[in-house]
């Protein structure tokens, strides 16, 4: 049988993701930066890519394909779970819907050699960038020659007190250009990376089994088995009781988490193999 070459080449660029991730997306670490949001080359008139991701299935996160209008077999679980009524089931349908992370390509002042990076964050600092620009004092911040760079100031939960870090930004109020020279301006606008050959898409089928092997992950992967766990807390870190005296250890399953199991097991064969 001959190898499918096509195949072989599709899992290689998946394993170098990782890489291709590491060495295109910054993140501010703690104190003070200053970049330069520039135009996508693949969408020139929005540098701003929205993405959904789903976290924490099977300890990891995957890109949805909802992000490009295309059907997504975790989102439509959920939503078949949400119908069913169910207090605890509805709880458990919302951690799996897809939440937004957005991007933009920049240019990290100090860093330039490095080329054009993504910088990604939430709702709370796109809000106040999409504010600026919609500033007519400020306008299109990410002209290559008359826009502005952005002072960023990143501190750690420790630092700040709270249970998540603290973004600041402030848009330096003078215009300057990308770049000196024309040339340099242009080569920062055309060596940019597609952010999809960073975060790469399942298809529908390989979501979906990604989706069959969380709700009943087998053995061999050191998982529980779906006798000894049930939907509700999917991705909710587990926490060790303190046993009781002389007491056994018991994986037996109650009649309510039985019948939990029963109807997340009818749910997802009514919706995939029906």
């Amino acid at each position: 049988m001959a190898l499918d070459l096509s195949a072989i080449r599709g899992r290689l660029n998946k394993l170098q993701n990782t890489s291709n991730r590491t060495s295109n997306l910054w993140k501010p670490t703690p104190g003070k930066h200053q970049v330069r949001i520039v135009p996508y080359k693949f969408s020139p008139e929005n540098p701003f890519i929205e993405l959904f991701f789903h976290y924490n299935i099977n300890n990891k996160t995957y890109l949805s394909p909802s992000s490009f209008g295309r059907p997504d077999p975790i989102v439509e679980f959920a939503e078949k779970l949400k119908r069913m009524g169910d207090k605890e089931d509805w709880k458990a349908a919302k951690k799996m819907e897809p939440k937004l992370r957005t991007f933009v390509p920049v240019l990290v002042r100090g860093e330039e050699s490095e080329g054009i990076k993504f910088w990604g964050f939430g709702k709370t600092v796109y809000q106040e960038i999409l504010g600026y620009i919609a500033d007519p004092d400020y306008g299109d911040i990410t002209d290559p020659t008359n826009g502005r760079d952005i002072t960023i100031e990143y501190t750690s939960a420790e630092d700040a007190g709270t249970s998540y870090p603290v973004t600041t930004i402030r848009v330096k109020p003078n215009t300057t250009p990308l770049a000196e020279g024309d040339a340099q301006i242009q080569n920062f606008m055309e060596t940019q990376s597609n952010i999809t050959d960073i975060y790469s898409e399942l298809s529908y089928d390989e979501l979906k089994s990604v989706l069959e092997g969380w709700l009943n992950p087998t053995a061999e992967e050191g998982e529980e088995s779906v006798s000894q766990q049930t939907l509700s807390t999917p991705s909710t870190p587990k926490t060790e009781a303190t046993p009781a005296p002389a007491a056994a250890p018991s994986n037996e399953v109650t009649t309510e988490e039985k019948k939990k199991m029963d109807d997340v097991a009818s749910a997802f064969d009514d919706l995939f193999n029906g």
